[in-house]
């Protein structure tokens, strides 16, 4: 008996109604211009010995507040309420710019680094000496849509790949039996630009992100059939199992050697990997009850930011190369998009993801995956240091803050420099496109060598930009 036979008998074994799912998503591929549908995969590529496997992404939704976080600026406090904004309202704010705002919450030195943090991030604040700060973070817009495109994918409109998908598509998986790039959205919804942002633009689809819902009664549909469905039985299955046999032969009959049937075979062989190897991967019950308890599971403020960080950290440990947990969904409410009050608005979204993000790191490096994990902590833009109606603050690309911990990075550093009031970057200014090359680099990839030929341009996830930021790594 061939391969092909092979593998398609151990489907037929299998069984379950993941294997649709697979199906799905190669006929998703041919609607997308991958006209044969298959699993299309690079060789892997590797420019240079990388220090880096695996990536976990934080991604705070809606422009979290610099000023208020991470980026201490005293004399904020001293011209707290002079009208010394700009006169006329800039593209993408929401309104015209108030007084200036000193923050209302106290800072403090940390660590030997003496790295200022804010009072909402008392557990993040322990470990300042272990992280590397981009202090003068800039992107192009100051709406959330591009913004958030932007920082994923390297462009301000869509249709292009996320890094994530690039990662993929570059790199391949670590493990046969996972995803390669996994989504874990808020429960609260998705983030702007909903699917978007995990999409694969024009790689295959293959490489785009799934999107999981960790908080989920099921996380991952249809791989078992449900109990409603009475009919979905061992017979049914064997008939299903028939059909699809028949058109397989009906097509490798009339396309001899046609390497595309091997690739859809081996998306259904992923597909019955799955059903063995999810579960137990999505099992939170086998973590301690300290652990749980270290993440903020059972705590109303923490537990659905707990669970995916926890749940982050078990799908890198089983292989999974790319992680993407985010915080808040889209809208006006529930992340970090703090026009209103950032009194009231600011202390919930700082609490639900601080004692979690801390136990994260805690947790890597306790079980050695520091060694070739990477973090990274970012928005998609910061916010101004004038106040917008009494209390909020606006929309602001002009400068936010990105941290970086783990693997090939340098503890305890900071690069780049905003002005006195946190408005603008003024020194070591970096883009996307930096932090996306030196991620790349850390990977073992030169950003100016990863391309595909899409309409007949060479295209890059840094666009034409970027470069590595060389003093924040090991």
């Amino acid at each position: 008996m061939d391969s092909v036979s092979n593998r398609r008998a151990m489907l037929l074994q299998s069984g379950g109604g993941f294997a649709t799912l697979a199906l799905a998503a190669m006929l998703e591929g041919q609607a997308h211009g991958n006209p044969s549908g298959a699993v299309q995969s690079s060789s892997r590529i590797e420019h240079h010995v990388p220090k880096v496997k695996r990536i976990v992404q934080l991604f705070m939704t809606g422009g979290a507040s610099p000023m208020d976080l991470f980026d201490y600026k005293p004399e904020l406090e001293r011209l707290h309420g002079q009208m010394l904004g700009p006169k006329d309202k800039p593209e993408g704010f929401t309104a015209p710019a108030g007084a200036l705002m000193k923050s209302p919450y106290k800072f403090a030195q940390h660590g030997q680094s003496g790295r200022w943090v804010s009072e909402l991030f008392p557990e993040q604040a322990k470990l300042v000496d272990q992280m590397a700060f981009l202090m003068a973070m800039t992107t192009k817009t100051n709406v959330h849509g591009p913004g958030t495109y932007m920082m994923n994918s390297g462009f301000l409109l869509p249709g292009f790949p996320c890094m994530g998908a690039w990662i993929s598509y570059a790199l391949g998986n670590l493990t046969d039996n996972l995803p390669t790039f996994v989504v874990l959205p808020d429960a609260r919804g998705l983030p702007y630009n909903q699917q978007a942002c995990f999409s694969s633009g024009f790689l295959p689809t293959v490489h785009e992100g799934v999107v999981l819902q960790a908080n989920s009664k099921v996380s991952i549909p249809d791989l078992v059939a449900e109990p409603k469905y009475p009919f979905a039985l061992s017979q049914a299955d064997r008939d299903g199992q028939g059909l699809l046999r028949m058109l397989n032969q009906r097509h490798q009959s009339k396309h001899p050697g046609d390497t595309r049937f091997e690739a859809r075979i081996s998306g259904y062989e992923l597909a019955a990997k799955m059903q063995l190897s999810a579960p137990e991967a999505f099992d939170l019950g086998q973590e301690t009850a300290q652990t749980q308890t270290d993440y903020g599971l059972g705590v109303p403020s923490t537990d659905d930011f707990g669970k995916r960080c926890l749940l982050a950290r078990r799908l890198v440990e089983r292989g999974v190369r790319f992680v993407q947990v985010w915080s808040g969904p889209q809208g006006a409410t529930n992340n970090w998009d703090n026009h209103g009050n950032i009194q009231t608005e600011l202390p919930p979204m700082a609490q639900s993801v601080d004692r979690p993000i801390a136990a994260l790191l805690k947790d890597l490096k306790a079980r050695g995956l520091d060694s070739d994990t990477l973090v990274i902590w970012t928005t998609e833009f910061g916010r101004t240091p004038f106040a917008q109606g009494s209390l909020g603050r606006d929309h602001n690309g002009g400068s936010f803050v990105t941290w970086l911990w783990g693997a090939g990075v340098k503890p305890g550093v900071a690069y780049g420099k905003s002005d006195d009031w946190g408005y603008q970057a003024v020194e070591n200014k970096t883009y996307c496109y930096d932090l996306h090359a030196t991620v790349l680099h850390l990977l073992g990839i030169d950003h100016l060598k990863l391309s595909v030929r899409q309409n007949g341009i060479d295209r890059r996830l840094t666009d034409v930009h970027g470069h590595v930021i060389d003093p924040i790594l090991a």
